[in-house]
């Protein structure tokens, strides 16, 4: 089985949903299964530590879950254009790894959930493919072929789903951001199976 690794950080609850539905497209392809995690918050005045296992929801991430994944599906909702700190900070101790290679080759995607309809969604989407292309990940987007993208009126974009959350991140995520989700979780596990041959 393809493992394809869906790490998100999720403030409001947005990003889990979006993260729950790309996994959900990667259960659809036979061969392939997602393994959804998180990674803990971070605090602006010090460094604490998290818990080992969270209350709720995923676990949080290892970087033995990055040398293990056939394929990655990144998700954070954005901050002034950009991912958030806690995802940042994962991300920013996994210099072991690129100096392995580890994630050469494999392929990844991204996703993103906002407060305003023009909060930054494509330059959060784009600062997230940063890391990926440093590692030397293959980025995989969202064709146009997928009809959806050219119908949603709401959040999508050819870089990856995204999902315009509202202030409160309270509103749903409509039907064409729902299946923009699953079609880039199962177009991610196709891709890794293509590569894994």
């Amino acid at each position: 089985m393809a493992d394809i690794l869906v790490l998100y950080y999720s403030a409001g609850g947005s990003v889990r949903r979006m993260a729950d539905l790309v996994a959900e497209g990667v259960e659809r392809v036979s061969g392939a299964q997602a393994r959804l995690r998180t990674v803990p918050g971070v605090s602006v005045v010090t460094q604490t530590a998290a818990p080992a296992v969270p209350a709720e929801g995923a676990p949080y991430a290892q970087l033995k879950d990055l040398e293990d994944c056939a394929g990655l599906a990144l998700g954070s909702p954005g901050y002034f254009g950009n991912m958030a700190a806690p995802l940042k900070h994962f991300f920013d101790a996994t210099v072991p790894l690129w100096l392995k290679g580890t994630l050469v080759g494999k392929p990844a995607s991204v996703f993103t959930s906002t407060g305003s309809m023009h909060g930054g969604q494509e330059t959060t989407l784009v600062a997230m493919m940063l890391p990926l292309l440093h590692h030397g990940m293959l980025i995989v987007g969202l064709p146009y072929a997928q009809a959806d993208l050219s119908a949603t009126r709401t959040g999508g974009t050819p870089y990856g789903p995204s999902h315009f959350g509202g202030a409160a991140d309270d509103l749903p995520l409509s039907d064409t951001e729902r299946a923009l989700c699953v079609a880039q979780g199962k177009r991610l596990a196709e891709v890794a199976l293509r590569l894994a041959k």
